[in-house]
């Protein structure tokens, strides 16, 4: 096993496991010298007063022969007076249609990938998993895993916090050099000292992936093992993550791993908690060709 395993993270205890006036003239006649006055005909004022109200409570009069209007309607007629101004469709309307909005939301390139990374993902690959340090020299990186629907758009599953290796990254990793590699590797192949979670990915079940001593915070690595993934990086693909074979000799490191976070720096590898790596490893898919891009955010914006 490469040094990049020796300070890979431990086992952290598991965790406990989206309304809103009238007028109207005076009748009567004389009956003597005297004019009387005529009582008002209360009645017809009445009956007047009332029609009146009806109508123009029902809205509507009557100008002139044949000329009747509804008092506010929806349809315009040239007789009318002047109306409001009409509102704009920018005022009126500020969404797109729900087609549109589809269309104008969709992520087309994952955030923080330059051009040249975008233009590296693999047309049939589905899944990918960015890993985006800090800086060029740090150890915490953020992984966040995305996924590639059938119209080409790109989906964030949730971040995660995470660690890489001690003096940060490189695009030249060398056995030892205490620096993760930079680069767009393929995820093939996990496995475990504990039983299989889930995975869609084979999974080697299996006693030997053990680590022990202390990190570089002089944390145990005790357990940093019970659940990984292998970076096809300098490895054999479809073998398990023990295979020792360097395909690009050994000088140029090996074992880089997605492996359980013990809380400090690794040699080389990529490590996240408990949960996180039991939820990465039931999610990656080989259907969906899953890849990794990983190294500082610098790099990765390139």
């Amino acid at each position: 096993m490469s040094g990049s395993h020796r300070a890979a993270s431990h086992r952290r205890p598991a965790p406990a496991p989206a309304p809103w006036s009238e007028d109207e003239q005076p009748q009567g006649r004389a009956a003597s010298r005297r004019r009387r006055k005529p009582k008002p005909r209360r009645a017809a004022k009445l009956t007047v007063g009332t029609a009146t109200l009806l109508a123009l409570t029902a809205g509507w009069f009557t100008i002139g022969p044949g000329r009747d209007f509804q008092g506010e309607t929806a349809s315009a007629a040239p007789d009318r007076g002047p109306e409001a101004a009409p509102v704009k469709a920018a005022d009126s309307h500020t969404d797109a249609p729900a087609a549109d909005r589809s269309a104008r939301d969709r992520i087309t390139a994952i955030p923080g990938l330059g051009a040249s990374w975008t233009a590296k993902i693999p047309a049939e690959t589905r899944q990918v998993l960015v890993a985006s340090g800090k800086d060029k020299d740090s150890s915490d990186n953020t992984v966040t895993l995305w996924t590639r629907g059938d119209d080409g758009g790109w989906q964030a599953g949730q971040s995660w916090p995470a660690h890489n290796a001690y003096k940060g990254w490189t695009t030249d990793h060398h056995s030892g050099d205490l620096r993760s590699p930079i680069g767009m590797f393929s995820l093939t192949d996990a496995g475990g000292r504990d039983a299989d979670p889930g995975s869609k990915l084979p999974y080697d079940h299996n006693a030997k992936f053990v680590m022990g001593g202390r990190g570089f915070n002089n944390e145990p690595l005790a357990g940093s093992f019970d659940y990984v993934v292998a970076i096809n990086y300098n490895r054999v693909v479809g073998a398990s993550p023990l295979d020792g074979r360097f395909p690009e000799g050994a000088a140029k490191g090996g074992g880089i791993w997605l492996h359980l976070d013990h809380g400090g720096p690794t040699h080389g590898c990529i490590s996240l908690t408990e949960d996180h790596m039991v939820e990465l490893i039931k999610t990656l898919d080989p259907a969906l060709h899953p890849m990794i891009v990983m190294g500082d955010a610098q790099s990765l914006a390139a």
